[in-house]
């Protein structure tokens, strides 16, 4: 095997390597979130089994916008694993057709695409799962009293 196409091997194989650190970034975040959105679900199903209240409208449809946001968390989630998946793949696909005489163009190719897809697909979900998480928020200001002119 020679060094210099070892090297250049090894030179390819690098620039999916940044797309993989940012996957592993937005995979901490987005789980960060999810764990943010059970907590809050148990704190809610706890205050309404110590209610002991047929049901609490406001707890229970703030229960059902959480299972919305945990169900777009888990598509994000999911969508970055498959990502970083064919990323994956795809880096040892580059490796292998530069160091032997295997060609893999339309495995290199399509895994880096279809990754990059997922990887926006998961950025779509979280963009609207953080949507959802403010237009749920009630921000309370406290007003200024309006001064009536006489």
């Amino acid at each position: 095997m020679n060094a210099q196409l070892l090297a250049h091997g090894i030179q390819l194989a690098v620039a999916p390597v940044f797309l993989l650190t940012a996957i592993a970034a937005m995979l901490g975040v987005v789980s960060g979130r999810l764990a943010r959105i059970i907590d809050r679900a148990r704190v809610l199903e706890q205050r309404l089994d110590q209610q002991q209240v047929s049901e609490d409208a406001a707890m229970t449809h703030e229960l059902n916008v959480l299972a919305r946001r945990g169900h777009l968390v888990n598509i994000a989630l999911a969508m970055l694993t498959v990502s970083a998946m064919l990323i994956a793949l795809t880096i040892v696909a580059l490796f292998i057709s530069e160091v032997s005489t295997l060609r893999a163009n339309l495995l290199v190719t399509g895994g880096f695409l279809t990754g990059l897809c997922c990887f926006v697909l998961a950025l779509l979900c979280f963009l609207i799962e953080t949507q959802l998480a403010t237009h749920t928020l009630k921000f309370r200001r406290k007003r200024r009293p309006v001064a009536v002119p006489s």
